[in-house]
């Protein structure tokens, strides 16, 4: 923390790796889900596919209780920057959920984007290349996250999405996809990135009226809008500006993470950026 809070008082964005965590992800075990296990499941209805999530119950999880969800999408990979910032791209590399959670109180769920055939996971965007068909995507993410709130408890009233990179493009891009999903959601937090900004992505979809179409679906639902301290043309300014220029009339809340690194790993590390987004997170519920 002394070096968090010296970077800050120089002006300078400091850079996780030289902050000790205070959060270690559980790891990735095998068999049933169950209290404080993070494992790969599958939906029934892709049994005999390649296509998995990952799903973590909270230390405190019990059967018959009601917890909400926070739901989770990755970044593109595999990535690398010259930070040392890491993205595989695969569900089971996303922080977010628990880094926001501490481990309890939520159910957290990272979920995958699927090929256009619906068969297994893809590491770069969603569905395949040129035409990349989101539709497996979102019936993944429709028929999954009311699924695993029957089966665990998830309170259908109290789910969050969220996601890194690619995953807070798809907080609109696949949460808003349809007035199906849309629906499903309580609030949102996207993390680097946000649907609409940079037409010049390359996925069908990227231009600025497709992007305003969905946005339309969000009505007055909060979304916590963060993103890494940068200079360059992506950065939380951008965000702030594109939205004043389609005049969105949405609940916004702007953050920067206070780090310089493209890396979801940041809620890792205790950080005034972190305890404002989990009291943010106390108001939404």
């Amino acid at each position: 923390m002394k070096t968090l809070f010296l970077a800050l008082a120089l002006g300078a964005a400091p850079d996780i790796h030289s902050v000790k965590p205070d959060l270690v992800l559980p790891p990735l075990g095998q068999g049933a889900p169950a209290a404080g296990r993070r494992v790969k499941e599958t939906h029934p209805d892709w049994k005999g596919t390649s296509v998995y999530h990952i799903i973590y119950l909270p230390r405190d999880w019990r059967a018959g209780k009601s917890y909400p969800v926070l739901v989770e999408y990755a970044g593109n990979g595999p990535f690398k920057n010259r930070f040392g910032d890491v993205s595989t791209g695969h569900p089971e590399g996303s922080n977010m959920g628990y880094g926001i959670s501490g481990g309890k109180n939520f159910i957290w769920i990272c979920l995958p984007y699927l090929d256009n055939a619906g068969k297994k996971n893809v590491t770069q965007w969603w569905g395949n290349p040129p035409r990349r068909d989101a539709r497996p995507t979102v019936a993944y993410c429709k028929k999954t996250v009311l699924w695993i709130c029957k089966k665990y408890g998830g309170d259908p009233k109290r789910v969050i999405l969220c996601g890194f990179s690619r995953g807070a493009i798809a907080c609109n891009f696949i949460g808003l996809h349809d007035d199906e999903i849309a629906k499903l959601w309580r609030a949102f937090i996207p993390y680097s990135h946000y649907d609409g900004v940079n037409e010049r992505w390359g996925y069908p979809g990227a231009d600025r009226n497709s992007a305003l179409a969905r946005l339309r679906r969000l009505g007055k639902r909060p979304q916590f809008i963060c993103h890494e301290a940068a200079s360059g043309k992506l950065n939380l300014t951008a965000t702030r500006d594109y939205l004043k220029t389609v005049d969105a009339k949405g609940n916004f809340t702007f953050r920067e993470t206070g780090f310089r690194n493209h890396n979801d790993a940041w809620l890792l590390l205790s950080s005034p950026a972190r305890r404002a987004l989990r009291q943010w997170l106390d108001g939404v519920l």
